[in-house]
C-alpha cells in the first residue's frame, strides 16, 4: 500500500501529538462493560424494551458501552439520578455509545423513546453511598415505576454480598 506525502505527514503529526499528551489526559485504562439495547430480553420473552444487563457494577475509570443490538433505542442518563458533580450523557438513536465514568456513585439511565415502557437501568460506580438511597426516591413515570424497584432490590442484594 502506498501513501501520499500528505497521508505520511498526517500520520507523523498524529503520532507526535499523541506522544506529547500529558499522562493526565490519557484515557484511564478501565474495564469495558457492555450493555445491549434490546427489543426482547433473551432469557424472558415477556420482557420487552430492555437493557441487558440492567445493572452494572463498575469502578471509576471504567467504560460502559451501550450496544445498539436492536434498532429504535438510545441510552441517556437521568439527570435526577446522577452523583453530585457527575456529567450526564445522551447517546444517539440506533448507535453504540461509550461512556467513561470517573465519579463514584449510582447512575440511573433510560432509553428516551421507551422510558415509560420501563427501559431503564442502573450503574453502580465505586462507593455508591453518596447518592444510592436518594435514587430510590426519584419519581419515575410509566412502567419504570415498577421496573426500578426490582432493579434496586437486586442491586441491594449485590451490594450486601459485597459487604459481607
Amino acid at each position: 500500500m502506498t501513501q501520499t506525502r500528505r497521508e505520511v505527514l498526517k500520520t507523523a503529526a498524529a503520532v507526535t501529538l499523541t506522544a506529547m499528551l500529558p499522562a493526565s489526559m490519557a484515557r484511564a485504562e478501565g474495564t469495558v462493560h457492555e450493555v445491549q439495547m434490546l427489543n426482547v430480553h433473551p432469557d424472558d420473552k415477556k420482557k420487552r424494551q430492555v437493557f441487558v444487563p440492567d445493572i452494572v457494577r463498575a469502578q471509576p475509570g471504567d467504560t460502559i458501552k451501550f450496544i445498539a443490538a436492536d434498532k429504535g433505542h438510545n441510552a441517556e442518563s437521568n439527570e435526577d439520578m446522577l452523583p453530585e458533580g457527575a456529567e450526564g450523557w445522551e447517546g444517539p438513536m440506533n448507535k453504540d455509545v461509550e461512556v467513561t465514568l470517573t465519579t463514584e456513585g449510582a447512575y440511573g439511565y433510560y432509553c428516551k423513546p421507551h422510558q415509560a415502557l420501563g427501559m431503564v437501568g442502573l450503574i453502580l460506580v465505586g462507593d455508591v453511598s453518596g447518592n444510592y438511597e436518594a435514587l430510590k426516591e426519584v419519581k419515575q413515570r410509566g412502567k419504570a415505576k415498577k421496573v426500578f424497584p426490582d432493579i434496586f432490590e437486586r442491586a441491594d442484594a449485590m451490594l450486601a454480598a459485597e459487604a459481607s
